[in-house]
């Protein structure tokens, strides 16, 4: 098993659910005793609430298991520094994907820990008092940790050890396997339908669940169920059994039941919707909007209730740290000599970590319109500005000028250098390094050091502006920009409820009036064209484009248009993985990508093949798992995924 630097899993077994479980709990609020009596009052219960929405913030900006959710696809491969954490996940012959790999084991052993706490909440309540609506919340959480779980490992156990979907008190060293079928139709499903009937239309806290979210993920759930029924590509399911629904519905019922669940919420948003331009989605200073259903929530006011050190990042959960992953090692850019691109605390920069790197496809396919839609703008940082005299003190000791490109002179806030939207023959490479110490590029007068979509490297490449860190305690200097970000992580948003009704459409749902799979699909791609700020200029940019993104979107749309655009709304927030296998499009739209090389100045791309095979559609279950159970060797093996060693 490959070295780790972040905390030991611990207690994989389900004989220790309950305790991990627990232990949630305590992370919210210490206790020097803890029984299962606790559960018993309303304290505890509460406190069962609360840890739930704690739990989010040890699986989402959890970097490596942001990694497992995207590097792979056809939205990411390795950096230059990737460990085998994520070479793993690529599948292009330089790891493999094994039980002890330790990015499929995070899922696992957060979210069954958590399923036991909710399931605790849920028997518990009426005797202590606690309303339906509070119950709906644990209901809504325990759905959607096994509707994660279904996804990655295909089918697993609803009982815990005291039995299908009850509150484990009792350390219990084997298990049973429950099918697909048997955790969407006795788990999943009917605890979001009782969520959308018991949930509030309004949060009964900021960032709280709701009936929105609820059905979401409902018309998710349908959705994916209706492509597991119908299997297009013949992918094996895992524990082997027939692809037959117990209530007798085929595919295109429960297709129909996606869609109308996603316009339901639709029509009846609450206090939700649509921001009114990309940008402002996911600018920072934003954070919180109307548009995001739940979100792992961090602040940078208290350490405590952040979940993490604001002065450092431990490069472990519950850090939010994923954004550090696809960010390059932009201080090693030198104007005149000195790092002009300092390290900071700035959505735009960030600290390095170079262990993703987006492929060329997506620079120059994913997003191919880059003048009237404005996602590519919002998505990445492409220009990197000079910030030099935020690293002096006092700043005023710093140089007012610096020679960069072409012997020419840059200030602070001028462009150091530049990923150009386009190919340009007219850039030249110097040899090595160059005179950038990054291996860029010129372009006759030009200040800026430029590299051309097609000559982005695994150690150079656009930054991910979308989820770079924010502070409002940076003052005039660099801030901290070695901690991990204070922002929350978007785990669901309503304009997702678009793509599964327009996705459902596309599989045969019958559309309501004014809302047929081009309709819906034209609503955020009209959005898209709408710019209030340019990125890539820094400066205010009042255009609507939405006309000519409209037109431009085919009479006919497909999956893979739907996709495509599924890959431009949420490129790298971790929706990747399970939208190609969801739909069995992970071969066809991955086999292949294309990227330069490791060295400083490479710009020579080269096309790279994955590997994909059926039984990778499912990950392994953890090794830990496996060993922490006293069952036989052959029954231990039966319980692995296929296509995976114990």
């Amino acid at each position: 098993m490959k070295p780790i630097q972040i905390k030991t899993m611990i207690g994989l077994g389900l004989m220790m659910v309950f305790s991990a479980g627990c232990s949630k709990i305590l992370d919210e609020e210490p206790r020097s005793i803890f029984t299962p009596d606790y559960f018993k009052t309303e304290a505890g219960v509460k406190g069962g609430l609360t840890a739930m929405y704690g739990h989010l913030r040890n699986i989402y900006g959890q970097a490596y298991y942001y990694n497992s959710c995207i590097t792979g696809t056809d939205e990411a491969t390795w950096g230059k520094d990737a460990d085998g954490n994520f070479k793993d996940m690529d599948c292009s012959g330089v790891g493999s994907i094994q039980s002890t790999s330790f990015p499929s084991s995070i899922l696992w052993g957060e979210a069954f820990p958590n399923i036991n706490t909710a399931s605790g909440v849920i028997e518990n309540a009426s005797a202590v008092g606690i309303s339906n609506t509070l119950v709906a919340e644990a209901r809504f959480f325990r759905a959607f940790d096994y509707f994660l779980l279904v996804q990655t490992f295909g089918g697993v156990p609803l009982d815990l050890g005291s039995g299908e979907l009850k509150f484990n008190i009792n350390p219990v060293r084997t298990s049973v396997r429950n099918t697909v079928t048997e955790v969407y139709t006795k788990a999943i499903f009917p605890d979001l339908l009782k969520a959308v009937t018991d949930l509030p239309v309004t949060a009964r806290v900021t960032g709280g669940v709701t009936q929105t979210l609820a059905r979401l993920f409902l018309a998710k759930a349908y959705l994916t169920y209706g492509w597991w029924l119908q299997n297009p590509n013949n992918i094996p399911t895992y524990p082997a059994s027939d692809r037959k629904d117990p209530d007798g519905h085929d595919a295109g019922w429960y297709f129909q039941q996606a869609y109308d669940v996603a316009a339901t919420a639709i029509d009846n948003p609450g206090s939700f919707g649509l921001v009114d331009t990309y940008y402002d989605v996911n600018w920072a200073g934003n954070d919180r909007n109307k548009e995001l259903l739940l979100y792992a929530d961090h602040t940078e006011s208290s350490e405590k209730f952040n979940g993490g050190s604001l002065t450092f990042g431990s490069g472990g959960a519950p850090d939010n740290f994923s954004s550090w992953m696809l960010t390059w090692n932009y201080p090693n850019i030198r104007s005149s000599g000195i790092s002009s691109v300092q390290r900071e605390a700035a959505q735009a920069l960030g600290r390095p970590w170079n262990r993703m790197a987006p492929t060329i496809e997506v620079i120059k396919n994913t997003f191919a319109d880059k003048t009237n839609d404005s996602r590519y703008d919002g998505t990445f940082t492409t220009v990197y500005r000079g910030n030099w005299p935020k690293g002096y003190n006092p700043a005023s000791s710093a140089p007012a000028s610096l020679v960069n490109a072409n012997g020419m002179s840059v200030v602070p806030g001028d462009a150091i250098l530049t990923f150009l939207n386009e190919d340009n023959a007219s850039v030249t490479y110097p040899a090595g390094a160059g005179i950038s110490n990054v291996g860029a590029g010129i372009l006759p007068g030009r200040a800026d050091y430029v590299i051309a979509p097609g000559g982005i490297s695994r150690i150079v490449y656009p930054g991910l502006w979308k989820l770079g860190p924010y502070r409002t305690d940076n003052g005039t200097g660099l801030g901290q920009p070695n901690a991990a970000s204070t922002r929350p992580f978007p785990v669901a948003k309503f304009s997702e409820l678009y793509f599964v009704a327009a996705e459902a459409a596309v599989k045969g749902a019958v559309p309501k009036a004014g809302k047929s799979a081009r309709e819906l699909i034209n609503v955020i791609r009209g959005r898209a064209g709408k710019w209030r700020w340019d990125n890539n200029g820094n400066k205010a940019k009042a255009e609507d484009n939405s006309a000519a993104l409209i037109a431009a979107t085919p009479a006919t749309i497909d999956i893979n248009y739907i996709l495509a655009e599924r890959s431009r709304e949420y490129y790298a927030e971790g929706y990747r993985r399970f939208d190609l296998i969801r739909t069995q499009k992970w071969a066809e739209l991955s086999a292949t990508y294309t990227i330069c090389g490791t060295a400083i100045g490479d710009h020579t791309p080269v096309t790279i093949t994955r590997t994909i095979t059926p039984n990778l559609y499912l990950r392994p279950i953890p090794q830990g798992q496996i060993d922490g159970m006293q069952m036989s060797a052959a029954e231990k093996q039966a319980y692995q995924n296929p296509g995976y060693a114990n």
